[in-house]
């Protein structure tokens, strides 16, 4: 994991917890990937491993890893198929309808919205 930066608007366990949803989404932990110990990312980022384990335990609550005695937590197999699942729900339940709102308020038609995927001009 890289330099991290936390933010008082939510708490730290959530933020690592989407952080590692992010890895996850991205590609850099793939399914069967060990995830970090709770001790060595505590130490890293100078966090209470309590904070730590409780954002590997809502993890393992979502499926999205399992912890294996005396091993470690590992990113399950559905995992990334259940996080593209739900983030594009999310998404569309979420973050499509402001979006929507904003094309339509900025009166943009669906040819001025293709023209820079086609390289055209705007």
């Amino acid at each position: 994991m890289a330099q991290v930066q936390w933010n008082d608007s939510a708490p730290i366990y959530r933020q690592l917890k989407e952080r590692v949803i992010a890895m996850m989404l991205d590609g850099v932990l793939k399914p069967g990937d060990a995830l970090p110990s709770v001790r060595q990312v505590a130490a890293e980022y100078q966090l209470n491993p309590i904070t730590v384990s409780r954002a590997y335990q809502e993890l393992a609550d979502e499926a999205l890893v399992e912890k294996r005695r005396g091993l470690g937590m590992y990113v399950t197999e559905e995992a990334s198929k259940k996080l593209l699942s739900s983030e594009r729900d999310r998404f569309l339940t979420e973050e499509w309808p402001l979006v929507l709102e904003r094309i339509q308020r900025l009166g943009l038609d669906m040819q001025a919205l293709l023209a820079p995927l086609k390289g055209g001009s705007r």
